[in-house]
């Protein structure tokens, strides 16, 4: 007999729970796959701690093949569920395709940034959901610090040291918190010349900070905020983003380079493709977190409507205590399917929140206990020392470190402001030259509603394969190296070259010196251009969508969407693809001299091809 085939699709908190707890309970009975972007696994709740400088990336990065040893990792995305067919195709981090087939399938996909229909929020805003974005913040925020030390212009210092944060939840609310004190030792080091200081803003439309905890601890959470100097604003929002501000909902307009966007999340797009009863985008299933109706099917985590026992009628919320309970349900329940054990229905106990607001000072409500000031400060990260699945050590090391020595405030520049895009399907993989992309829909709602609660909204999308210009860090984003210059109309090559070095306009519509002539693009099987051989990920199918001036910022796809018209799967049998359009146009191939990109190329200087160096490179 053969043994049975479990797949799992996402490794947050709920897949990597289920995933360790069969491979427990199994005992080596079964075949377990994790299908999953990154190798690892990565602890949320201290993704701010990265962007103010206290923890190195890695400690917050759990090795998936190092604490998963009895389980199969499989890098990439699903884009397609066969369920009749039981299978699952995926696309890997290099544009290779496969399938994995299952007997037991258990989605647990996550959950994306949540976007609202506002002018300019996409082009100009970045979220806070991924160790990219992560790094990223960290890097832009340093840099303007030092850019509005070095300016003479009172303005341009106001704009650059101005930090605009959108949603006033646990994320908005710590990043706000420690932002502060990162940007606040950074100009006690190095004073601006205007004698200007950094001034962090919190937006919400809710009528108080974190509404979603009790009003105690949210007062507490406020009044750290204000201490530190940041502008608490409730009941306001942003109405228009654009490259030098912000325009809120009061009529009032804020000069600044920095939006970062914690409005909330919606469930993992994967999961509308099904055709399965849903509630507010996530999968309905039983309290078994099973789907109705399809015995080999389970769902978890935030892309699961899982009931509420507490509250009969509601579902759980999208938290990530409650997805690292529903992971060992699912576990248990999977092995129930096989013949061993006994179903359990998802049941659970409300162990209180705790909020990191940097230093010594968080909000708390152990076993609902309200807590504040440095005992909930110990409270809060002895938790997260307790909940974390590895990294302990170095995690503890780190903060003994950050109490005693001071931090290092330099940006590496490893993160460029267009491989972040807030559409990003996957927030959690840095966008590279050469990667599979994708563009979708996304819906919206009213900010300070929680999570599942949105209106139906728009966002738009960009061509694939071009970076979006006037970011608010200031800088346009640069064609990464071995990307091809776009041709403008009337003849002009593109403006941004490879290597960030702009090309001049030769007259008469020549392209830029020493420059080969890119080739025509190549076409797939059906027509539609093919980059560098490797197929391009579909739109989702939602009708047509305006690009944005041709800011080619790569919009937000679900992981349910197919495969491009080049290399086109069969659609699933069992629910809607999301392939329906034919994918954007990738541009022409690199030049015949130059290697095609890929994901292990870095933006870099450009090479003469006669042997003679131009300048800047070294």
């Amino acid at each position: 007999m053969s043994r049975p085939r479990i797949v799992i699709v996402g490794a947050g908190f709920a897949g990597y729970r289920t995933a360790r707890t069969l491979s427990r309970l199994t005992r080596h009975q079964a075949d377990i796959t994790l299908l999953n972007p990154t190798d690892y696994f990565l602890y949320l709740p201290l993704l701010p701690q990265v962007a103010a400088g206290i923890l190195e990336p890695r400690r917050v990065s759990v090795s998936l093949s190092g604490t998963l040893p009895h389980v199969r990792l499989v890098l990439g995305e699903a884009d397609g569920i066969d369920l009749d067919g039981r299978t699952v195709h995926y696309t890997g981090p290099e544009g290779e395709e496969g399938t994995l087939p299952y007997d037991r399938l258990v989605l647990a996909a996550g959950s994306v940034n949540k976007l609202l229909p506002i002018p300019g929020v996409a082009e100009h805003a970045h979220g806070f959901r991924g160790l990219p974005e992560a790094l990223y913040l960290r890097d832009h925020v340093t840099r303007q610090v030092e850019l509005a030390a070095a300016a003479d212009d009172r303005a341009e210092c106001a704009a650059r040291c101005t930090f605009v944060v959108v949603g006033a939840g646990y994320t908005g609310t710590e990043v706000a918190a420690h932002g502060a004190m990162y940007t606040d030792a950074q100009v006690r080091k190095h004073p601006m010349r205007t004698g200007m200081r950094p001034r962090w803003m919190l937006l919400d439309v809710a009528p108080r900070v974190m509404p979603e905890m009790d009003e105690r601890l949210s007062a507490t959470a406020e009044r750290v905020l204000r201490q530190r100097g940041v502008e608490v604003r409730m009941g306001t929002s942003v109405k228009e983003a654009t490259h030098d501000g912000v325009v809120l909902t009061d009529g009032s307009t804020v000069d600044t380079r920095t939006l970062v966007w914690c409005v909330g999340v919606r469930p993992d797009p994967l999961v509308e493709s099904l055709g399965l009863p849903m509630e507010r985008g996530r999968l309905l299933v039983d309290p078994h977190l099973q789907v109705p109706g399809r015995p080999e099917l389970f769902a978890c985590g935030d892309v699961a409507a899982v009931p509420d026992p507490n509250q009969p009628g509601q579902y759980t919320p999208m938290t990530a205590q409650h997805a690292w309970r529903h992971g060992k349900v699912c576990a248990h329940n999977v092995v129930a399917s096989l013949g061993r054990g006994q179903r359990r229905a998802y049941r659970h106990r409300d162990m209180g929140f705790v909020v990191d607001l940097g230093g010594a000072k968080a909000a708390a409500n152990p076993f609902g206990l309200p807590m504040s000031g440095p005992a909930a400060g110990a409270v809060t990260r002895g938790y997260h020392l307790a909940a974390m699945p590895g990294n302990r050590v170095r995690v503890a090391a780190d903060w003994l470190l950050d109490a005693v020595l001071p931090r290092q405030a330099v940006q590496l520049g490893l993160v460029r402001s267009w491989s972040v895009p807030l559409e990003s399907s996957s927030p959690e993989v840095a966008r590279v030259p050469g990667s599979p992309e994708r563009t979708g829909t996304d819906t919206g709602s009213d900010l300070g509603k929680g999570p599942g609660q949105s209106d139906p909204g728009q966002s738009g999308s960009e061509p694939d394969g071009e970076p979006a210009k006037n970011r608010p860090d200031g800088e346009p984003a640069r064609t990464p190296q071995n990307e091809p210059a776009k041709t403008r109309p009337g003849g002009e090559p593109a403006k941004n070259q490879p290597g960030g070095e702009p090309a001049k306009n030769q007259p008469g519509g020549e392209p830029a010196r020493n420059q080969p002539h890119p080739e025509p693009p190549k076409r797939g099987p059906s027509g539609s251009p093919r980059a560098s051989g490797k197929p391009r990920r579909a739109v989702e199918a939602a009708g047509p969508r305006p690009a944005r001036g041709g800011s080619g910022k790569p919009g937000k796809a679900s992981r349910a969407s197919g495969t491009g018209s080049a290399g086109k799967r069969p659609t699933a049998p069992s629910g809607p693809s999301r392939s329906a359009r034919p994918p954007a146009d990738p541009g022409p191939e690199p030049p015949a001299n130059q290697p095609p990109p890929g994901p292990d190329i870095a933006p870099g200087p450009v090479k003469r091809t006669d042997g003679r160096a131009v300048e800047g490179d070294s």
